[in-house]
C-alpha cells in the first residue's frame, strides 16, 4: 500500500490575477519614473533588495542574487550617485487601490518603528530608542533610527500593511510636529489622487498613548479628516465649563469639573452607551462622554500662542471587553 499526499492549491480566477499584474506593472513603472539618475541599476538594486530571503545585512551580498546582474563597483556607484525624486515617489502609494472598512472609510495608522543601529557607531542621526521585550519589565533602550509610518488598515485578521509614507526623524524634531506636516500631506495627496471624494466618510486617523492627541487634533480641522488617539487609563480631563448664573458676579470659570478615568465617582452621565456581544471577548462596552478637554498648562511646544491656550474639545471613549483570549482579564481602553 502505498500513501500519497495531496497538496491543495487555491488559484485565482483569471481576472484578478490580470488585475493584479496590471496595477505592479503600472507602479513599476511609475516608480522607474521617479528615479532621476542611473535609473537601471537602481532598479535592478531595488529587485534584489525585494528578493532576498530574510533582512538584508550588507548591499555587497546583493550583488550575489540574479536580480542584480552588476558587479560591486556598480552597486557602490547607485548608492553614491544614483538621485531618487522623493516627492513624486511619496505621491506614488496614493494613488493604488487601498483597502477600506465602514462602507468605504479609509482608516490611517501613525506610529513609529525604530530602526536598531547598535553595531554602526558612525551612523549619523542615532537615537535612543524606546525597544520593548517579551516580559513587561524587560523593555530597554538600544541606538538607532526611528522612522514614523503611516499606513492604511484593513478589516480582518492580516499581516499586510499598505504603508503611504515614512519619515525619519532626527534628534532636533520635534516628534509630534514632524508628525502632524507628515499627516496632513498624506490626506491632502489622498484628496489630489482621488482616493477621498466629496460625498465620502471622513478618513480616520488612529493613533497611540505615545502621542500629543490635543496637538495632533489641530492638524485636520480643515481636513475631512478624523482623529482617535489612545490616552492613559489615569489621565485627568475637564469637563465642559457650566453655563453663567444670572445674578453671579465676576469671570465665568474656563474649565469645568475634573474627569478623572481612574475615579468612576468623577464621571457624569454618559452621552451614549453601546454594548455588542462579540464571539471571542464576551460582551464589549462602549461609553462616550462629549465635549472633554485636557487642561494646558505648558507652553513648551506652544511658544507661538501670545493668547490664552486653546481647548480642543473632543468625545472621550471608554471601551471594556468582559475578557480576552484564554480568559485573561481585559483592562478598559480609553480614546
Amino acid at each position: 500500500m502505498t500513501k500519497t499526499n495531496a497538496v491543495r492549491v487555491r488559484l485565482l480566477p483569471d481576472a484578478v490575477r490580470r488585475e493584479a499584474f496590471a496595477e505592479t506593472s503600472r507602479f513599476r513603472g511609475e516608480f522607474y519614473e521617479c528615479l532621476t539618475a542611473r535609473r537601471d541599476e537602481l532598479s535592478e538594486l531595488v529587485d534584489a533588495v525585494l528578493c532576498a530571503e530574510g533582512a538584508v545585512r550588507s548591499p555587497v551580498d546583493l550583488t550575489l542574487l540574479p536580480e542584480h546582474r552588476r558587479g560591486h563597483g556598480a552597486m557602490y556607484g547607485d548608492l553614491n550617485h544614483g538621485r531618487i525624486n522623493i516627492g513624486r515617489l511619496r505621491t506614488l502609494p496614493a494613488g493604488l487601490s487601498l483597502p477600506r472598512i465602514d462602507g468605504g472609510r479609509l482608516v490611517l495608522a501613525v506610529d513609529v518603528s525604530p530602526w536598531l543601529r547598535s553595531d554602526a557607531p558612525c551612523s549619523a542621526d542615532r537615537l535612543f530608542c524606546h525597544v520593548h521585550g517579551r516580559a513587561k519589565t524587560a523593555s530597554q533602550f538600544i541606538p538607532g533610527q526611528p522612522y514614523s509610518s503611516v499606513a492604511v488598515l484593513e478589516p480582518g485578521a492580516t499581516s499586510w500593511t499598505a504603508v503611504l509614507d515614512t519619515v525619519r526623524l532626527g534628534p532636533a524634531n520635534d516628534a509630534t510636529a514632524i508628525t502632524a506636516a507628515q499627516l496632513r500631506g498624506v490626506v491632502e495627496r489622498l484628496i489630489t489622487e482621488g482616493r477621498w471624494q466629496t460625498g465620502n466618510p471622513d478618513i480616520v486617523i488612529v493613533s497611540d498613548a505615545g502621542y500629543d492627541v490635543t496637538r495632533l487634533a489641530r492638524v485636520p480641522h480643515d481636513l475631512p479628516a478624523e482623529l482617535a488617539g489612545r490616552v492613559r487609563s489615569d489621565r485627568v480631563m475637564r469637563l465642559p465649563k457650566p453655563p453663567g448664573t444670572h445674578g453671579v458676579n465676576g469671570r465665568p470659570p474656563p474649565h469645568g469639573p475634573e474627569f478623572r478615568s481612574a475615579e468612576p465617582e468623577t464621571w457624569p452621565e454618559p452621552t451614549i452607551t453601546t454594548a455588542t456581544d462579540t464571539t471571542n471577548y464576551g460582551k464589549a462596552e462602549t461609553q462616550a462622554w462629549d465635549r472633554v478637554h485636557p487642561r494646558l498648562t505648558h507652553r513648551s511646544s506652544r511658544l507661538d500662542h501670545d493668547d490664552e491656550l486653546f481647548l480642543a474639545e473632543g468625545t472621550l471613549m471608554r471601551s471594556k471587553v468582559e475578557h480576552l483570549s484564554k480568559n485573561r482579564d481585559a483592562p478598559p481602553v480609553w480614546l
